[in-house]
Formats: structure tokens, sequence, C-alpha cells
């Protein structure tokens, strides 16, 4: 997000981009291929005896926060040098961490898209593992932990707009600041990757695609579930999973036990450029994640002109809307492997809807997520903030 977001903002102001120095290869790499000269990226680091913190989650967030204060430091010095008209913390995407330069150095601030506040629903946690579950009570009470952090809260206060990744992020925001929040996806597509806008021809197989990281709470075994009790009616159907990842063994054994080899298989990850290539073959997409803020793959789907089938959670829950896919309630395991198979069965049965659905997708991809509109509501977001539209930032 942020490098789309930054090359297209330096279209309508001067950018100062404070960024991690384990950025610096990546970002010089980038900047060979696609030159930024009138962006300026000053590289923050912290002692080499911590660099052991980001090999783990928890402690990659210690590590993120302490960075926060030599991200502040380095800003206040180029803020005496320069003088800042407005900062806004882009990334770390998340709604609890303290932004200190947010919260200490004296310019307007804007933050976000962020998200954290989602939850998997109880009926769904419960089927996971105690080690699974665990890991979601600690994830609050971090989560509970640094919301209470007195930067955290002085920077929420002093945003002029806090800009939420999804419904759950919105609500998640106290009452007390709610009327700054604003909706911005963390995710979006570039104009050269929206399929061309033509009907979709069907092959002989009615075909599934869905993708993303093997783990539990991507909710796979219940898209399986569904396809299961959709194929039944549809031997001719294919299901295929994009992916890598822990559950890769147990979803590969929920194959075999439901009687579904030949019919449904998993796929190693992908380049970019081939899984938008294998979104444009498929017919319908499928997604039915539990705990996901942002969900790139379903914006990509819908940049593919493929309804899209997910759950009303998290970024897909903001995404799919009426006319573009279904958006399954998330109230039971049984219920949304019921409603899914529906859908599935409804999808198959009606060419004409798929592609109404396909074009709704695809119209809705490229006039809220092309990268060039989200540059432009962030525009009118700053100019607002600045009470005119030709400050720099």
């Amino acid at each position: 997000m942020a490098w789309n977001v930054i090359k297209r903002l330096r279209e309508n102001c001067e950018l100062w981009v404070v960024t991690c120095d384990k950025n610096r290869a990546a970002i010089e790499e980038k900047l060979r291929n696609e030159p930024m000269d009138d962006v300026h990226f000053h590289f923050v680091g912290l002692p080499l005896w911590m660099t052991p913190l980001l090999g783990a989650m928890g402690s990659l967030h210690i590590y993120a926060y302490l960075w926060q204060w030599a991200a502040y430091f380095a800003a206040r010095r180029l803020h005496g040098r320069i003088g800042f008209d407005l900062a806004h913390h882009l990334t770390y995407t998340n709604d609890w961490m303290a932004s200190v330069i947010g919260a200490l150095l004296p310019v307007p601030f804007i933050r976000g898209p962020g998200g954290g506040a989602h939850r998997i629903p109880p009926p769904f946690l419960r089927q996971f593992s105690f080690p699974a579950r665990f890991a979601e009570y600690v994830r609050s009470c971090g989560q509970w932990i640094f919301r209470h952090d007195p930067f955290f809260l002085l920077g929420q206060s002093r945003a002029k707009v806090i800009f939420a990744c999804n419904y759950e992020a919105e609500q998640g925001v106290p009452r007390r600041w709610r009327r700054k929040v604003s909706l911005l996806s963390v995710n979006g597509i570039s104009a050269h990757e929206l399929a061309p806008p033509h009907p979709h021809v069907r092959g002989g197989k009615f075909r599934v695609l869905s993708a993303g990281r093997l783990i539990p709470l991507k909710g796979f075994d219940l898209a399986l579930r569904a396809f299961k009790a959709f194929a039944e009616k549809h031997p001719e159907a294919e299901f295929t999973i994009v992916g890598d990842g822990p559950e890769r063994g147990a979803l590969n054994k929920l194959i075999h036990d439901l009687g579904l080899e030949g019919r449904a298989h998993i796929e190693k990850w992908m380049p970019r450029e081939q899984l938008l290539a294998a979104m444009r073959d498929c017919d319908v997409f499928v997604f039915l994640s539990l705990r996901d803020g942002g969900g790139l793959v379903v914006i990509e789907a819908m940049a593919a002109g493929r309804p899209v089938i997910c759950l009303g959670l998290g970024g897909p829950g903001l995404h799919v809307v009426e006319g573009c896919g279904f958006k399954i309630p998330a109230q039971s395991p049984v219920q949304v492997v019921t409603e899914t198979a529906v859908a599935l069965e409804r999808l198959a049965g009606d060419n004409e809807m798929c592609d109404r659905l396909g074009q709704g997708a695809r119209q809705r991809a490229a006039e809220v997520y092309d990268w060039d509109h989200v540059r432009e509501r962030m525009w009118k977001v700053y100019a607002q903030v600045l009470k005119a539209p030709s400050h720099e930032v």
C-alpha cells in the first residue's frame, strides 16, 4: 500500500518518507526501476543488538514500538529543518499501536488505514485447537494493553482523521473519536491489472478458486466442506486452492476424507501475475477467512471480473457489496457451509448472474480500489485538514 500511495501522492505534494532501515535495500532496488527523485526517503534504524526482536510476532511488535520513538526523533529533527505541514502515519496498518510522531510532532496528524479490532466469531473459534485459541486470547490482551498506552491515546486524540480499513475497525474506535473516522481499505489495484470488461466464457467445468496462506483462520476447511455439498449435484465442478502454510497437510487429508480427490486440489503459491491470470480463468472466487483486515485477494478477484463469495467480516466484508457477489453472515460453521454451497449452486445454474456479478465486481474494483482513486481520496482529506489544496506534506 505505502509504495503505491507514495508514488501517486508525490504528484500533489512534496514528500518525506520516514521508514525502517530494514526496508532500504528493497526500496533502493525499486527506485532503480521506478525513480522518484522528488520523494525524500529517510531511513531510521535501531541498534543491531535489537535485530533478533524481528524474529517472532510478539517481539516484532516490541521492535516496532521502539522504532516509533526513533522515527519520532528523526522526524522532529527534519521538522526543525523543513517545517512540515502535515504528518500521515500510513503503516504499521493497525489500529492499536501508538504513533509517537502523531502524538508528539506539532503538526496536523492523520492516521491509517488501520485494523485489528475484528475477532474470530466464538462459534468458529471453539473449533480451533487450544494453542490457536490461546494465541487469539494473547492477541486480544496485547491489543488492550497497547490501546491504553498514554502515547496511543494522545495520538488518537490529536488525529484530525482516523482511517479504518473495515467496519469492525470503525466500530472499535471509541465514541469520543468516531466522528473522525473514515473508511479506507489497506488494499488496492492498479488500473493495468483490471481485466478487460467482456463477458466471461465458461468452460466445460465450473471452476471455483480460493487463495491465501494455509492457516486455520482463513477458513479453507469451511470452503472445502461447502464445495463438497455443492459438488454432489455438480460432479463436473473443480475447486483449486492456491497457497502454502502449516495447514497444507490437514487440508489435503480433509480433501481425502471428503472424497474430493480429482475435484479439489491445492497448488503452491504462485507469482502475482500468474494468480491474477488464474482468477480470470475461474468462474467464482471463494474466500471464507474468519479474520482478515485487508483481504487483497478479494479485490484482485473483483478486478479480474469474477463474483466473490466471502464472509461479512473484516476487509472482505467491506469490499463485497450487493451486485458483485455473495456476503455470507458468519453465524456458525454449519450455516456458513450451507449458505456457501447454496451460493455456488445459484452461480453454477445461472450464467447471466455470474456475468452480471462479475462485471459489478470489476466496476467496484475500478471505481473504489484503483490506486489513483485511493490517492484522490487521501488528497481530499489532506486538503480538508489543511484548508487549502496547495499545501505540501
